[in-house]
């Protein structure tokens, strides 16, 4: 999966995989073979596009067995790989139709059908289900991660949307500027970011960043965040790894997802009183806004746990979950409790 903001490189990158760009170094491999030399009809690849990019005057059927036709394939192997691909994406009824009488979803099952009907080795999809709308959307994830299972071929998928990333993915390639930041598994790029940037692109809602510093006391350290320098307490082994880097001033950032900010309706030792600023109510849980002096800090909650806007509450980081950068470079320190 190849994730990042409009305008990062991911179709680019995805052009030059199937031989539409040129690229000036490096190698491109498909079955541990270099391709940078071959034309793209050489390179055993199939496109599928975000829009659905169907001939209009063919049927379904027709469209989807288009590529086999072009190969010479016989009538009776051309029918039978047309019908498995059609199963496999619980098109069978629509085989003969055009795609005027289809909607949406059903032209873009059908777009995915003409490419992997070929069986080729590798398939290139650039944000396939990015026109659809967000119940589609939802069913299309499934769909296709039921056929990825089912199909050999290795799937090279475009994406912007970290949700539709996180859910498909087995590994995740995040980009921003052209340049790689992090390459990992779902749960290693939302665990581990490597910078603020994947930290704060990966995740939803986003995760919270703090300006902060380190001060050791009172067998403890002593986390001074925002520009009240609110203090919350962490391990006292904490300062000594950050001073150990060289970020014990404001050039820490702390970093800490909604789900790990931890909030009590009563005072606890070690949380600080805070004012609940905006409730949204998300069904299962909420998702509610803190006022940490003059910043923000989004915590997640069970669902009517902060009853209203304006209560006073308490809340710390878990330490587990607290991530830490360089606020400069956006590095992280690798640290963590």
């Amino acid at each position: 999966m190849l994730l990042g903001p409009s305008g990062c490189g991911k179709t680019t990158t995805l052009r030059a995989i199937a031989g539409l760009e040129t690229i000036d170094s490096g190698e491109i491999l498909i079955d541990g073979r270099a391709v940078r030399d071959r034309q793209a009809a050489d390179r055993d690849i199939a496109f599928v596009f975000q829009l659905f990019a169907l001939y209009p005057h063919l049927t379904a059927y027709d469209n989807i067995a288009f590529p086999l036709r072009a190969t010479r394939e016989t009538r009776a192997v051309v029918d039978r790989r047309v019908r498995e691909v059609a199963r496999a994406l619980r098109i069978e009824a629509l085989l003969g139709e055009r795609p005027s009488a289809l909607s949406g979803g059903d032209m873009q099952r059908v777009a995915i059908g003409r490419a992997l009907v070929r069986r080729p080795k590798a398939v290139l999809m650039d944000e396939p289900i990015g026109a659809l709308d967000a119940k589609l959307r939802e069913e299309m994830r499934a769909e296709l991660k039921h056929i990825h299972r089912g199909n050999e071929a290795t799937t090279v998928y475009v994406t912007h949307d970290q949700v539709e990333a996180m859910a498909m993915a087995d590994r995740i390639a995040i980009m921003d500027g052209g340049v790689l930041q992090q390459v990992g598994s779902p749960t290693e790029v939302y665990q581990h970011p490597a910078n603020l940037f994947v930290a704060q692109f990966v995740g939803s809602p986003i995760m919270n960043v703090l300006a902060a510093a380190v001060r050791p006391g009172d067998g403890q350290t002593h986390l001074l965040v925002g520009e009240d320098d609110a203090v919350l307490r962490f391990s006292a082994g904490l300062s000594e790894m950050v001073m150990q880097r060289g970020h014990a001033d404001s050039a820490l950032a702390v970093g800490i997802r909604p789900e790990g900010v931890l909030v009590s309706r009563q005072a606890i030792d070690g949380y600080i009183p805070v004012e609940a600023h905006i409730i949204e109510p998300l069904g299962p849980y909420d998702i509610v806004d803190l006022k940490l002096g003059k910043q923000l800090l989004r915590c997640r909650t069970a669902s009517g746990y902060v009853e209203r806007a304006g209560d006073t509450v308490w809340a710390r980081l878990d330490e587990k979950q607290t991530h830490f950068f360089d606020y400069r470079t956006g590095e992280s320190l690798g640290i963590r409790l």
